[in-house]
């Protein structure tokens, strides 16, 4: 498979050509740690947070150990090693000692239940496993049922004797293997780790990431929008497990030597408003739903942000509302941007000098984009078109899904988001919603989003979700899910109030024909809206 994944990566494409980014056929992405050393950072601060810190030179030092104590247990190059890890100091340790030991990690979410563990696991292969104590009884007897794991390595706490496999407590295990590991020989377009699918539209696919990936994505948007420097310090609320967040807390600093701040368990507004005045971070991080929350939170007037001097946004629309409340309370315009686990990081985003509220963004340079017909065709400006965006961090394949690669993966190394835009004449690209998410209400065709972007915008609003619900009588109607600032409102009254705004502002019959009031919307384990969760309201 390794050499099938080589020989269908285009070399030198015009994305590549166009940021300059080269590496050579020999490369370990493991570099993107390890270069620190030979750049003299050994001595700067890699990472800080509540879990404790690392210079540079003693993360190298964690992730030779955890390379070698992975070729202690028989593992082959090539070979995948699970990682359900909250975000402390043992993460990119054991991420990058594997990658660097030619082994292919998998980070995956630590909301993962045991039946779904268990296709993680035999989907991939994975014969070691890495967990953080707290998680250890994830792996019981039904999570390691016909799979082969074999060994369960355990972080920060002591093993749980619950878990099924042969357990071994890291703090011990780690300290008997070398403080340093030649990189593995790995060519450039060689896996080097994957992430899977939420799962949302069927089982999870695992998505294949190179060798170059994390390089590539690093030259193409951190160097263009973030422009990190070694005296940064990133502080990223979505985990590591995250595309988003592996780019933000790994991927990024570490190619710049700065700093990664890194909060484990779970990111309540009160834990990092403390960490921001504690740790004083200089780029943050986020999602529109945490935006809110922050926005809205008891504590959020007293903080102190002046340590601030970018915040970014990604995977849902950032709403009117959430931007101005943030840049009340911090000064501070939100960057939002637009990426997917597939491409692994941003590929369209706004800039802190030039931006437009409500768009994704422009093309990030290195990535083309392109928004097509049904029928394939380019659409011109201002124009309704599905959006298709290659790049050399795109993943070639989904693993041993060749049915669903077809589908999305497509000729040319091109990837078929799914996702409808209309692209201005300054080249913002603004989201109009799913290709496939058109339902018929009383005989005229609506995208929920709109109506969901409609509502968001009221100022009675908190956040809300709108989404179509099948009636009885199998006629499709729309349904809102709301959380409104002042949770004592007549319901009824409410209702009226938000669908007379809603035909109001919009066309008549694009009106929700049912308003549920909520006290907080359902979230994934990456902060998104759980839609699904909704739909079984």
């Amino acid at each position: 498979m390794t050499n099938e994944i080589r020989d269908q990566v285009p070399a030198n494409s015009p994305g590549a050509r166009e940021i300059g980014f080269a590496v050579p056929q020999v490369y370990n992405a493991s570099r993107v740690l390890f270069d620190n050393l030979a750049k003299g950072r050994g001595n700067r601060l890699a990472l800080m947070g509540p879990a404790g810190t690392r210079s540079y030179a003693e993360l190298c030092v964690d992730a030779s150990r955890w390379g070698n104590g992975f070729a202690s247990l028989g593992l082959t190059r090539g070979d995948r090693v699970l990682l359900f890890l909250d975000d402390t100091p043992a993460y990119p340790a054991a991420f990058f000692g594997a990658v660097r030991a030619g082994f292919v990690p998998l980070l995956i979410n630590t909301l993962t239940p045991p039946d779904l563990l268990q296709f993680y696991l035999a989907d991939s292969g994975a014969a070691v496993a890495v967990a953080d104590a707290e998680f250890c009884a994830r792996f019981n007897a039904d999570a390691c049922k016909d799979t082969n794991l074999h060994t369960l390595i355990v972080v920060n706490g002591a093993v749980d004797d619950h878990a099924a496999p042969d357990a071994i407590a890291a703090a011990s295990w780690l300290t008997q293997f070398p403080t340093e590991l030649t990189e593995a020989p790995t060519h450039r377009n060689e896996m080097a780790f994957w992430m899977y699918s939420s799962g949302s539209t069927g089982r999870p696919k695992g998505i294949v990431h190179l060798q170059h990936d994390m390089a590539y994505s690093e030259v193409a948007f951190a160097q263009n929008v973030l422009k990190l420097t070694p005296g940064d310090i990133c502080f990223s609320v979505p985990k590591i497990f995250f595309a988003y967040g592996f780019g933000n807390s790994v991927t990024f600093p570490f190619s710049a030597g700065a700093t990664t701040l890194l909060l484990p368990g779970q990111p309540k507004p009160a834990t990092i408003f403390a960490a921001i005045e504690q740790y004083k971070p200089t780029v943050f991080f986020g999602l529109p739903t945490l935006y809110t929350s922050l926005t809205k939170a008891e504590g959020a007037q007293l903080t102190n942000f002046s340590s601030l001097r970018m915040a970014l946004s990604a995977a849902e629309v950032l709403s009117a509302e959430v931007f101005n409340g943030w840049k009340t309370l911090t000064g501070l315009e939100i960057v939002e941007g637009l990426g997917s686990t597939e491409v692994l990081h941003i590929y369209l985003s706004n800039r802190p000098d030039r931006k437009k509220l409500g768009a994704a963004g422009l093309r990030v340079p290195g990535y083309e984009v392109a928004l097509r017909d049904k029928d394939g065709r380019d659409v011109d400006d201002n124009e309704e078109g599905i959006l298709w965006v290659r790049g050399d961090s795109n993943t070639p394949l989904y693993w041993n899904r060749p049915d669903k690669s077809a589908e999305t993966i497509r000729e040319g190394g091109w990837i078929y988001t799914g996702d409808r835009f209309v692209r201005d004449s300054d080249g913002f690209h603004f989201f109009r919603g799913r290709a496939d998410d058109l339902i018929k209400i009383s005989g005229q065709w609506v995208y929920p989003l709109e109506v969901e972007l409609c509502l968001a915008d009221h100022p009675d609003i908190r956040e809300c979700a709108v989404f179509a619900a099948e009636l009885p009588d199998r006629r499709m109607t729309l349904k809102a899910v709301v959380v409104m600032n002042n949770r004592a409102v007549d319901e009824s009254e409410a209702a009226r109030m938000l669908q007379d705004y809603v035909k109001g502002k919009l066309l008549p019959y694009k009106y929700p024909r049912e308003v549920i009031f909520i006290d907080e919307l359902p979230k994934t384990g990456t902060g998104k809206i759980d839609r699904q969760a909704l739909l079984r309201m």
